[in-house]
């Protein structure tokens, strides 16, 4: 009898790759978690940390230290690495450095004879994404970038927390770049079954709610997080395990990912933030909400915006 084992391997050790083996592994997500880093005292330091968690989890997972060569049997390479915006930057301003940094990373992974899934976290993600597809030359299902699924968690908590009711209670997302272009299809966001602009209309409470300043905040709030903290790390290493959940324990669940469209809202050869269903296979579908005129329009603007920084990305020289 054959005994399948699934293995996700994190290359980048820092807060983020750190925080995500931390959440597989708390979560029980996999079999094994292995950490990659140029920096192998950094990565065997995290691994040795996660190793004595290990007692006082739900089972026992294996948590290794290793390199490029050793992803050949992975299930899932998870990229981390790139460069954080600094203050007064945006997401957009760090392409070309972690543009660079990736290509490093991608031939040596496929060199070893990789053929699973990429799951990208790296910022600008949606246009870092789209250029890993292409290095690479695995089908589009295979890669993922973590896209608004994570911006999408804070909508529904801002929700929540508005509403007084459990964030998981809300039923919405934001769509396009992972950035401040991003919008939210708000005639299809719902708490507990009701269209949100009803609850507007129906309690003079929240007659003075302003659903674009809400957008606004998703938007913002990372930002805030690393003028006080220096980085955020435990929102989107939660993401990144809910997302390799779906795709391990072939879930079919819907989570707004970055994904590359080939005519879905009108639009193709782009990677953008779209609720997507996930399995085994990667992404499945792309689901195409019907969305009203004005939503589209901020849809493609923010389409436009990924396109002309992908532009800039010349595949051959970097």
């Amino acid at each position: 009898m054959t005994i399948n084992r699934s293995k996700v391997v994190i290359i980048g050790a820092g807060l983020v790759g750190s925080s995500t083996a931390f959440s597989l592994i708390t979560q029980g997500v996999c079999d094994e978690v292995m950490l990659v880093d140029i920096n192998k005292d950094k990565a065997r330091g995290e691994v040795t940390d996660l190793c004595h968690c290990v007692e006082y989890l739900n089972r026992n997972i294996k948590v290794t230290e290793g390199d490029y060569k050793d992803c050949g049997d992975a299930d899932i390479v998870v990229i981390t690495a790139g460069a954080p915006p600094k203050i007064n930057q945006t997401r957009l301003d760090t392409l070309e450095l972690s543009a660079k940094i990736v290509k490093t990373i991608v031939k040596p992974v496929m060199d070893s004879g990789f053929g699973g899934h990429f799951i990208l976290v790296s910022n600008p993600v949606d246009i870092i994404a789209y250029y890993v597809y292409k290095l690479s030359g695995l089908p589009k299902n295979q890669v993922i970038g973590t896209g608004t699924a994570l911006d999408s968690a804070r909508l529904k908590y801002f929700i929540g927390e508005m509403f007084h009711v459990d964030p998981r209670s809300v039923q919405g997302y934001t769509m396009g770049e992972h950035g401040d272009s991003q919008m939210c299809p708000w005639s299809h966001v719902t708490v507990g079954g009701k269209r949100i602009t009803d609850i507007l209309k129906d309690n003079d409470e929240y007659k003075n709610i302003n659903l674009d300043e809400i957008v606004k905040r998703v938007t913002r709030v990372g930002f805030e997080i690393l003028e006080v903290k220096g980085t955020t790390c435990y929102g989107i290493a939660t993401t990144v395990a809910g997302i390799i959940k779906s795709i391990l324990n072939d879930e079919n669940k819907i989570i707004p990912v970055s994904t590359l469209l080939e005519g879905e809202y009108g639009e193709s050869d782009v990677f953008c933030g779209v609720p997507v269903i996930l399995n085994r296979g990667g992404v499945k579908d792309v689901i195409e909400v019907h969305m009203t005129e004005e939503e589209l329009m901020k849809f493609k603007e923010s389409i436009a915006v990924i396109r002309e920084y992908s532009d800039k990305i010349d595949i051959h020289r970097l």
